[in-house]
Order: structure tokens, then sequence, then C-alpha cells
């Protein structure tokens, strides 16, 4: 049976009924689920090197997010945002290397006063200038990134691995002596010599760095710091490749509110929450402000004047509205039947649309309680059929459909 067909429609024999209440996480009559399994088999099994329950997130807006075609953020913008971030419970806020600009600058120094609980750090090109800079806005932690493809080091800075290693190795010392949080990167590491990079790591993690990142493809062992992964979302894997890269061993995970950075940007936060809800969700629930979630897509959004998409996860318009009456009818008795989230985790409602040819009518049926009108069961599949006579002809919207209701039960009282 197609996911459209209704499986209660208006001629089939009628279900029995039983009164339950209304769940307070459905705008519709939803009813709460009558029990939930014991356990999902969505969540990872637990092995000694995965991390999926027990990670912490980058969340990069004010640096990677910077990067998106439309960002621009002034410094009253780029507060609020900062605020809201620390709010979800973000364990890191990563800006714009202070570098960039002087306004930069000035507004890095300006964050790192606003006395969030999240750490503030900030993404420098492996130099000491930049470093120096850096450590002089009074961030917690330093962001040092240098190429190391081949591709990089012949058409980006000229440098080979012997320089960049020695390089990095000075840089790491000075700000060791500053007594900041130091992650050392190799950007564009799968195309980098496997050879070359984990040599690097090595080394790097030797002199004392508390993370490298990238490299959770590659054996955790070869370094015994942390691992930070920065996934972008070309080809629409980041919220995979995030995931198993949490499964490879990685300690912490780069994102951004919507996903914004250069390109088609990188892991979206609010994409990973919908991902890690499912996988680790004690751990997600207790750590995370989810139900922030909404406001500070809505913040970021728009700051960069573009629409939250439908389908987005979480927070998209439809992500939790449920059409087909073959779905409703199963999510009326149990949303864990077709929903893997439970949207009041994150303060919102599933909405069961009644207001199209594919209604069923167990659907009809609640909304007919929720407006306190008194029908039976035969009756209410005559007005299904009602409904699904006009929704043949034009599209439907729930003043339609509830004017259809009410005239039908006005006229059974005459």
């Amino acid at each position: 049976m197609c996911g459209t067909c209704n499986g209660d429609t208006a001629g089939s024999a009628a279900a029995p009924t039983t009164t339950r209440p209304e769940s307070a996480s459905t705008s519709n009559g939803a009813y709460p689920a009558r029990g939930k399994p014991k356990s999902s088999p969505y969540q990872s099994v637990q092995d000694y090197i995965s991390n999926v329950n027990n990670f912490k997130i980058i969340e990069s807006t004010l640096r990677e997010g910077e990067q998106f075609a439309n960002a621009f953020f002034d410094t009253e913008t780029k507060i609020k945002i900062a605020r809201a971030i620390d709010n979800f419970g973000c364990d890191y806020i990563e800006l714009t290397s202070p570098v960039s600009s002087p306004q930069s600058y000035e507004d890095c120094k300006t964050i790192c006063g606003l006395g969030l609980k999240a750490k503030i750090l900030t993404h420098v090109r492996c130099n000491m200038e930049d470093a120096k800079k850096a450590v002089e806005c009074g961030v917690s932690g330093v962001d040092l990134v240098i190429g190391t493809s081949s591709f990089l080091r012949e058409y980006s800075h000229g440098k080979s691995m012997e320089l960049i290693q020695k390089t990095a190795l000075e840089v790491i010392e000075y700000l060791q002596s500053t007594g900041v949080e130091i992650r050392f990167s190799s950007e564009d590491s799968f195309r980098s010599d496997l050879v070359d990079i984990l040599a690097l790591y090595k080394a790097v993690d030797k002199a004392g760095v508390h993370r490298v990142s990238y490299m959770a493809n590659s054996n955790p062992g070869v370094v015994g710091c942390d691992i930070e992964l920065h996934c972008h979302d070309d080809t629409g894997c980041a919220v995979a490749n995030a995931h198993s890269g949490l499964e490879a061993g990685a300690t912490h995970i780069d994102t951004s509110v919507l996903g914004i950075g250069e390109r088609n940007g990188i892991t979206p936060l609010g994409a990973f929450m919908a991902r890690m809800v499912v996988t680790a969700p004690d751990y997600v629930t207790k750590k995370y402000n989810l139900k922030a979630l909404k406001a500070l897509e809505e913040l970021v959004a728009d700051a960069v004047q573009i629409n939250i998409p439908f389908n987005n996860p979480i927070t998209g318009f439809c992500a939790f509205t449920h059409k087909a009456g073959i779905h409703a009818k199963a999510i009326l008795a149990n949303p864990s039947t077709y929903e893997i989230i439970d949207p009041s985790l994150f303060g919102l409602t599933r909405y069961v649309s009644i207001n199209s040819r594919i209604t069923g009518w167990n659907a009809v049926k609640s909304r007919v309680e929720q407006l306190g009108l008194k029908m039976t069961d035969e009756q209410i599949k005559e007005v299904t059929a009602k409904i699904k006579q006009m929704a043949d002809i034009r599209p439907l919207a729930i003043d339609d459909t509830d004017s259809i209701i009410r005239s039908y039960h006005l006229d059974l009282q005459q």
C-alpha cells in the first residue's frame, strides 16, 4: 500500500473507539504514545572508540558562517548570535580571525568580554603574527589551520611539509606559553598524503596540542589528544560524516546554524541535533537546550536574509506534519509509529492535516472532537467524504474544512 493510501477511508469499517486525553504536544488532537519501546533501533552500539554518547560542539556560525554568501554580521548581531548559541549550550564558539579586519579584531575582543559559559575560540593561519593577534583578544583557545594537500601547498602558500611542521611547532610553543587551548588543523586533509599528514599529527600531538582537526577517518590511536571534525556539505553528507566521525573516534564536531558557510556550508547544528537526539537521547537532552533551537535558527536566518527551508530537520514548517490517512490514523494512536523524534523535545507540536483528498476519517474525527462537536463514526465518515469531494476541486484551508464540518453538524441538528 502506498504512503498516500488512506487505510481508513470513509467506506471502511469503523474502528473501535476509546476515550483518550489529547497530547499537549499535538496541535490538533494527536494522542500520546501508549508505550515507548525500551530501546531504539537507531541508537548506536557503544564500543571503545565511538564518542556518539560523549561529544562536544564547536559552533562556527560566527566564523564559518561569515563565509556564507549573504552574511554580514555587525557587532550587535554577533553579540545576539553568540548569546543565543551560548544559551543553546554549545561548548565552544568559534570567531573569525582577528587578523581579517580591524572590526573583526574589535568584535573578537568584545565577545570574549561577554562572560559567556562557552569557550571562545578564533581560527587563524598557522603563523606567529596571527597567533599573537588572537591571544591579544583574550580568547580561550586558538585554532591553527594550514593547507597540507599538494594542491594547497602548490597553489595557496607554497610551503613544504617540512616547513609546515617547523612553523607549526614554533607557533604551538608560543601558544603554550600563553596558556590557551590549542587546536591544529590540516586543511584539505582527505587529499593530503596519508603518511605526511599522520607524521604531522604525531608531531603536533607530541608538542602538546589539545586537538587535531579532520582526522576522524584515520586511526585515532595515532594521537593521544582529542580529534575535531569539520565537514563541508557539498554533497549533502555533512551530518552523516559527522556521525560517522564520532563513531570512528572524533570528540568534537564543528557546526553552524542552518549549516551556513563557504559554498554549501558545513554540518548544520539543528540537523546534527536531530541525528544525535536519536542516537544518544539521554546525553543530548540533558546537555543542550533543545527548545532554544527554533529561535536560534530564526535569528540567524533573519540576519542572513534567508528562509528556513521547508524540509529543514526539526524546524522546517512541515517537519512534524502528517497528511495521508494511513499516517494520520497511526499517529493519532501512537506518534512513535511515524515520528523518529518527539517534537515536544524541541518545544514544537505535530500537526495532522485534514485539508486534502487523502485525509482519513480518524483524522477528521480528531478535528471534530477539537471543535467540541458530537458525531457518530458513521457521520464522521460522511463528512470526510464531503471534505474529499471539495478537495478534489480546489485546495482547502483549515477554515474551509471547519466550515464543512460545522455545516454538516448544523444539518444534523435540524
